[in-house]
């Protein structure tokens, strides 16, 4: 434990103490209903839709246009869109259908080859799609176009889907919000007045608001899951090192960076995650085993409903503790699973494990790094704050409050740095261990729902709940368990052993019979 770390989470405590009557107010402010579900289609699975489409009872354009004008309804409101080529998506459409109208392949022969054919999805900004906004969040690449498609968006292309837009993100990824200066604020569809997560935010919120089907958004301490739990989505960080970093920008040539960042899939449905992954996955998919059955009743339950006592941390929402209880007697009950709670004490000190050892990479990205800039020596971050907050700065307030982040290390002294490193690598084989290939651990996402705007400012340890599974290089899946008292989405995430992701999936989809997976929004009163 690490004295002014805590005492930094204690002062943060206090600013949203102070701030507390504002967001009351905001709680009991009107917020504006986003369009109705006019579409059936809109409520559909990926898999489902793919098998339709396949078998000619339904056309790709019919399906295209649905979702393209599903998100002209909602965009207005989220501002979740980066840029779009919802013509070049109709046309690719057509092609789908004139193929299908002529070809003589059988459905098991198209589905092998194509397993997504006509089914349209999104892609998050920093990764890139040939031809649209690449400038991720930042001022000096406001104008920059992918020069070619991420490996990930290849692959998923190559099985047959269609790209429609890329969603925003923070500037450089460097937030739990999307908030920057080229895009704005993204928000989110449950509450507009809260913020979508980040920082694959732009992808949740099209998700959530029933605009994309599935999704592509990356994860390097909670980007996917963080927005998946404020979206009422499912998202799964994979094991590392299967999923090509091909194409997506920031990148660093610190050899840890690869395995703490990692793109992976997001859905709205649970039966998706699975054959999106071995898709993006490529050739590596087989290390995976994703084909081979899983039998929940032999799955070990493994759980803990906070990372422990601390007067300083944000405590973990009762509805999110009650929903973990409630996943884990459903488990033992309707699927005979061994549970019981994990002795892991040690993710008391997740906050300085996972800060320590992300902080100690070398050559993090930062904002300041900009090619419009030789140096950033002459750019005082405190001054630069400053300017943010007086709307002066050329970078966002969020990612400057990153960079003060990595340029003080949390405050965690240097000469600790091996120490945690070590502390890590013992909780990493403690885990593995524990978990073995027969075994999962249910623990909170986030310890409470969507934040307000730029609350995430003064409640920065709510991520030691995802950042831990990033720097002990573990798949974790977020699973929604529904809303709120307040109408907001919550959920845990599912952690299994290095290169286990199967068993989060099987788990994951035993717990959506209980929970029922996404729920719209409230203010959608759906119409089908």
């Amino acid at each position: 434990m690490e004295v002014l770390v805590r005492l930094i989470g204690a002062f943060q405590l206090i600013i949203a103490f102070l701030h507390w009557p504002y967001h009351m107010y905001l709680s009991y402010k009107k917020t504006h209903a986003l369009p109705p579900i006019k579409s059936s289609l809109l409520t559909i699975s990926a898999v489902e839709l793919a098998k339709k489409i396949r078998r000619r009872e339904m056309k790709s354009r019919t399906v295209v246009e649905a979702y393209i004008q599903r998100i002209k309804e909602v965009n207005p409101a989220l501002n979740a869109v980066a840029s779009d080529r919802f013509a070049e998506a109709l046309a690719d459409a057509d092609k789908v259908d004139q193929f299908l109208s002529t070809a003589n392949m059988g459905e098991e022969e198209i589905e092998k080859q194509t397993p997504f054919l006509g089914v349209p999805f999104t892609v998050k900004e920093s990764i890139g799609l040939k031809g649209l906004s690449f400038s991720v969040g930042s001022l000096s690449r406001k104008d920059l176009k992918a020069p070619d498609d991420g490996n990930s968006v290849k692959n998923l292309k190559q099985a047959g889907a269609i790209p429609l837009c890329v969603t925003t993100t923070p500037e450089f990824c460097t937030s739990f919000e999307t908030d920057n200066i080229v895009t704005g604020v993204t928000r989110n569809p449950y509450n507009i007045y809260r913020t979508c997560g980040g920082s694959s935010g732009g992808e949740g919120a099209l998700l959530g608001s029933a605009a994309s089907l599935i999704g592509i958004g990356s994860d390097i301490a909670g980007s996917i899951r963080i927005p998946a739990m404020y979206n009422g989505i499912y998202g799964h960080k994979p094991s590392p090192g299967l999923v090509s970093l091909n194409g997506h920008f920031p990148q660093s040539e610190d050899k840890n960076f690869s395995n703490f960042l990692v793109i992976g899939p997001m859905a709205r449905y649970v039966d998706d995650l699975k054959p999106l992954l071995k898709i993006m996955s490529g050739e590596h998919a087989a290390q995976l085993r994703l084909d081979e059955e899983v039998d929940v009743s032999k799955v070990r339950i493994f759980y803990k409903e906070d990372a422990g006592f601390s007067l300083v941390a944000v405590p973990v929402d009762r509805e999110i503790k009650c929903a973990i209880r409630e996943a884990t007697k459903f488990l033992e009950q309707a699927h005979s699973c061994q549970v019981q709670e994990a002795d892991l004490k040690e993710m008391e000190d997740s906050v300085e494990i996972g800060a320590a050892v992300f902080l100690g990479m070398e050559g993090i990205p930062d904002i300041r790094d900009v090619p419009t800039k030789k140096s950033n020596e002459g750019q005082n971050i405190y001054l630069e704050l400053l300017k943010a907050n007086l709307g002066y700065s050329e970078f966002s307030i969020t990612g400057l409050f990153f960079s003060l982040i990595v340029k003080h290390n949390l405050f965690i002294p240097k000469e600790k740095y091996g120490y945690y490193c070590e502390q890590n690598e013992n909780l990493r084989k403690k885990i593995n261990d524990m978990l073995k290939d027969n075994g999962v651990f249910i623990y909170p996402t986030h310890p409470v729902p969507a934040l307000h705007h730029r609350e995430s400012l003064y409640r920065t340890a709510g991520a030691m709940y995802t950042m831990i599974f990033n720097t002990l290089q573990l798949p974790s899946t977020h699973v929604p368990t529904g809303l709120d008292r307040n109408g907001l989405p919550i959920g845990f995430q599912v952690v299994a052993a290095e290169k286990q992701d199967r068993l989060c999936f099987a788990v994951a989809k035993a717990l959506d019979a209980k929970f029922g997976g996404w729920v719209p929004p409230p203010s959608i009163q759906t119409e089908l």
